[in-house]
């Protein structure tokens, strides 16, 4: 070899040692950049996977938190809540929460509370009825018997004074007689003594005194001392003009003291009795002003005037009678007529007030919706005062200009299980009750039947995991809606159910069906 050859092999050399080392060096220098790089993004990526722990709630869904990992009674784990997966409105255990679209879908609609004069008008059903001042019975105070009528036919319109009918009575007669052998004694003792006259006058005034009080007329007497002959029949004549509403004398029938034969009714002025109901009759007055109106007449309007508000209450209907005194000239109203009666009542100024349909009524407490958020209600007790025509007086429980739900705000009920909202819903931390509140079909699961006590309404069941709830499996006893739902379970069977919190920690089942065979629910716990 050659010097020059041996030269061009070292420089060769050479190369290839400065080249590898440049490529060792290259490499060394990537893999403690990305090792840096890596170094340096590493923190980033465990902060973005670390999230903060609020607190840790009961896994049963009972309002119970703890700062600091714990367990409950029955040896299961407090589950964390992170931050975030709070509701907004924690703090408030009766609001209840609803998606967007179904507010939309039910139709919901509110409006806001207000003040306004409430012009109330209580109306009621009535009835028209004889002014009990102007009805007179015809009666006899002397046993007869009828011996012609004048009248006869009930209905029969008669004038003040018209005979009715003429009656014979042996008792009469010689009563008529007395008197006028009295009457003829007088006249011929009167060349006397004082003594004998003055015993014949009171003996003639006794007899005078008997007729009269048998209600023989001052003509008749008059024409008995005249003639000195009694007569035979006495004429019974109306003591008003009016309407005859009884008769029950019947030609030659025997009538004893006493026996009512006639009735006869003037009604140039009618009573209206109305039944107002028991929640209303504080409004109605004596003296107010009143409006009928009749079917016969639908053209007319009879006005009128509260005479009288009764002191008793009606107990089948829960009404008080109130009677209004009207004027018949025309005679269109006749008794048995059915009225329909407005009373206008005085409004007291202005009041806040609702729409009626704003309120919903359990028949123990009055309930309002009350929109606080987008999708939020919260329902609050009121206390009603005053209705009028669409509106109700809310005296406590909603302030002016709050917003109301009017539409559809059963449908929240049935949705939303308002009863459960009312009596204090578990907060919702994280989303469970909510989650209930949203689907408003309570919770599912599936399990098998471990007892049955139909005596207590009650079974036991070992279920699998509730994710509405975040439960794990467990075994636990259930209440059933009804007795009929504890056909669906018999032990060892497997079923599908459907269970909703009625109260606090009180679970029932309100829907169940039998599964194809049973299976083992393992559970961590027994509640």
């Amino acid at each position: 070899m050659t010097t020059n050859t041996k030269v061009g092999v070292l420089v060769l050399a050479a190369a290839a040692l400065a080249a590898g080392g440049g490529y060792w060096y290259g490499q060394r220098q990537s893999a403690v950049h990305g090792a840096v790089q890596a170094a340096s993004t590493a923190p980033s990526a465990s902060d973005k996977k670390e999230r903060k722990i609020l607190y840790y709630r009961n896994p049963m869904g009972l309002p119970d938190t703890s700062p600091t990992p714990k367990k409950d009674p029955m040896g299961m784990d407090y589950i964390a809540v992170y931050e975030g997966e709070q509701e907004p409105e924690a703090g408030s255990a009766s609001q209840i929460k609803i998606s967007t679209d179904k507010v939309q879908k039910l139709g919901v609609r509110v409006e806001a509370a207000s003040l306004r004069t409430l012009d109330r008008v209580v109306r009621a059903a009535g009835r028209i009825e004889p002014d009990e001042r102007l009805t007179y019975a015809i009666t006899s105070k002397f046993e007869g018997y009828v011996e012609r009528l004048h009248v006869n036919a009930t209905g029969q319109a008669v004038g003040k004074g018209q005979a009715l009918f003429e009656v014979y009575s042996p008792e009469l007669v010689s009563a008529q007689r007395e008197y006028a052998i009295a009457a003829q004694g007088v006249d011929a003792l009167k060349g006397a003594s004082e003594e004998t006259q003055k015993g014949m006058r009171e003996l003639a005034e006794s007899s005078l005194a008997r007729l009269r009080n048998w209600d023989v007329s001052d003509e008749q007497v008059k024409a008995l001392v005249q003639s000195g002959a009694a007569r035979r029949t006495l004429t019974f004549r109306s003591p008003v003009a009016g309407i005859v509403t009884e008769k029950k004398a019947v030609q030659g029938m025997r009538f004893m003291p006493g026996e009512t034969l006639y009735q006869v009714t003037n009604l140039s002025s009618v009573w209206v009795i109305a039944d107002v109901f028991e929640q209303d009759i504080g409004l109605v007055k004596p003296g107010a002003k009143a409006t009928v109106r009749i079917n016969a007449y639908p053209d007319k309007v009879f006005n009128g005037s509260i005479t009288y508000v009764y002191p008793t209450l009606t107990a089948e209907t829960r009404t008080v009678p109130v009677r209004i005194e009207l004027a018949n000239a025309g005679g269109l109203l006749k008794p048995g007529m059915f009225t329909q009666v407005e009373l206008p009542t005085a409004a007291k100024g202005a009041v806040l007030t609702v729409p009626a349909s704003a309120v919903i009524d359990s028949g123990t407490r009055q309930i309002v919706l009350v929109q606080v958020g987008e999708g939020r209600f919260e329902p609050r007790a009121v206390k009603v005062g005053a209705r009028s025509e669409g509106r109700i007086e809310i005296m406590e429980g909603v302030h002016d200009g709050e917003m109301v739900v009017v539409a559809a705000n059963f449908l929240i009920d049935a949705e939303s299980n308002l009863k459960a909202a009312i009596g204090g819903m578990v907060p919702s931390v994280d989303g469970a009750a909510s989650s209930k509140a949203a689907t408003g079909v309570g919770h599912q699961a599936e399990g098998t039947v471990e007892e049955v006590d139909a005596k207590s309404a009650t079974v036991t069941l070992a279920h699998g995991p509730v994710p509405s709830l975040k439960w794990p499996a467990m075994s636990m006893e259930f209440k059933v809606a009804n007795s009929g739902l504890l056909k669906a379970f018999t032990p060892g069977a497997a079923v599908a159910f459907e269970f909703v919190e009625r109260g606090q920690g009180e679970w029932v089942i309100t829907a169940a069906r039998p599964l194809g065979k049973a299976t083992a629910n393992p559970h961590a716990g027994r509640h």
